[in-house]
């Protein structure tokens, strides 16, 4: 989700972690990235990237068979 305005963009992600991996650290790398490509494509200046942990999955046994989590 992101709301944009003519110079600024504000991002909202909603992720799954792989269980065993650092979720803080997962997030802050996700913010950078994303914080970085979206001011490279696009020129806005990103006021905000907000991670939200909905969950952590523990393998391909949880998923359906499009890789979506149960």
């Amino acid at each position: 989700k992101a709301e944009v305005g003519e110079k600024e963009a504000t991002i909202d992600i909603f992720v799954i972690v792989e269980y065993g991996a650092p979720i803080k650290d997962v997030a802050y790398q996700i913010q950078a990235k994303v914080k970085n490509a979206v001011e490279n494509m696009t020129g806005l200046r990103v006021l905000e990237v907000n991670v939200n942990v909905q969950g952590v999955s523990f393998g391909p046994e949880n998923k359906d068979e499009d890789g979506r989590i149960k």
